[in-house]
C-alpha cells in the first residue's frame, strides 16, 4: 500500500471534526464536492494538533487544580513520583531508545492504547469534580473539553492505523487495574489527592502522544536525525 494515497471523502473529516484550524485540510475537485481527498500527512498534522491542544488544557487544569486545592509544599512530590501513574507498568516505549527502535506500528498502537486507557478516568474525574463544593467550572468545563477531544483523537488515530499499516486496532496487553478501577472516595481530602495524581499522570501520558505523533511525522520525512522532542 502506498502510504502518501489520499483518503478519499469529506465523511473522514466529519468523524473526526477539529475546531480551531484554520481554513480546510481537504482538498475537493469542485466547490462543494463530496469527493474530497485528505493525505496522511496532513491527517498526521491534524492528530498532532489535536494532542497539542489537549496537552496544553491539561497543563491549565493542573495547573487550576493546584492554585485551588494543593498547597504548594505538596505539588513536587506528587508530580515527581512516576510509579503514582497506572500507566507506567504499560508496555509502552517510553525511553528514548525504546522510541527510536520501535516501529511505526508500535507508536501508532501505543498512541491509541494511551487513548482508550484515559477515557474512563476523565469521566470519573468529571464525576469527583462535581461532589466539590467549591470547583471551578472553568477546571469542569476544561476536563470535558479534554474528553471530547480525546475521543475525536481515538478517532483519527484509529484511521491512521488504517491508512499507513493496513489494519484494523488491536489490544496490547494491559494491567489488569486502571485508574477508572478506583473508587469514589467520598474523603475529600483522599479524593483531592487522587485526583490531583489523576491530572499529572494524563499530563504526562499527552505529551507521550504528542512527542509519539512527532516522530511519526519526522519519520514519514525521512529524517535521519530524529529523537524525542
Amino acid at each position: 500500500m502506498n502510504n502518501n494515497k489520499a483518503l478519499h471523502g469529506c465523511v473522514l473529516l466529519l468523524l473526526w471534526p477539529f475546531q480551531g484550524t484554520t481554513g480546510s485540510m481537504a482538498e475537493c475537485q469542485d466547490p462543494g464536492s463530496t469527493q474530497c481527498t485528505i493525505s496522511l500527512e496532513k491527517l498526521l498534522d491534524r492528530a498532532i494538533q489535536h494532542a497539542e491542544l489537549i496537552y496544553l488544557v491539561s497543563e491549565e487544569s493542573l495547573t487550576l487544580f493546584e492554585e485551588m486545592f494543593i498547597p504548594f509544599h505538596v505539588r513536587i512530590p506528587l508530580t515527581q513520583t512516576g510509579n503514582a501513574c497506572t500507566t507506567s507498568t504499560l508496555s509502552i516505549p517510553t525511553s528514548r531508545s525504546e522510541v527510536q527502535e520501535n516501529s511505526d506500528k508500535w507508536l501508532l498502537h501505543s498512541i491509541l492504547f494511551l487513548i482508550k486507557f484515559w477515557i474512563d478516568p476523565l469521566v470519573k474525574l468529571q464525576t469527583s469534580l462535581d461532589r466539590y463544593d467549591n470547583a471551578p467550572m472553568a477546571l469542569i468545563n476544561k476536563t470535558k473539553w479534554i474528553s471530547g477531544k480525546l475521543m475525536n483523537l481515538a478517532q483519527g488515530v484509529t484511521i491512521l492505523i488504517q491508512k499507513m499499516l493496513g489494519e484494523g486496532a488491536v489490544m496490547l496487553e494491559q494491567n489488569n487495574k486502571s485508574l477508572a478501577d478506583y473508587p469514589v472516595h467520598f474523603d475529600m481530602l483522599e479524593s483531592v489527592l487522587r485526583d490531583y495524581t489523576l491530572l499529572a499522570c494524563f499530563k504526562k501520558d499527552t505529551h507521550k502522544m504528542e512527542t509519539f505523533l512527532k516522530l511519526l511525522k519526522c519519520r514519514r520525512k525521512g529524517g535521519l536525525g530524529c529523537s524525542l522532542l
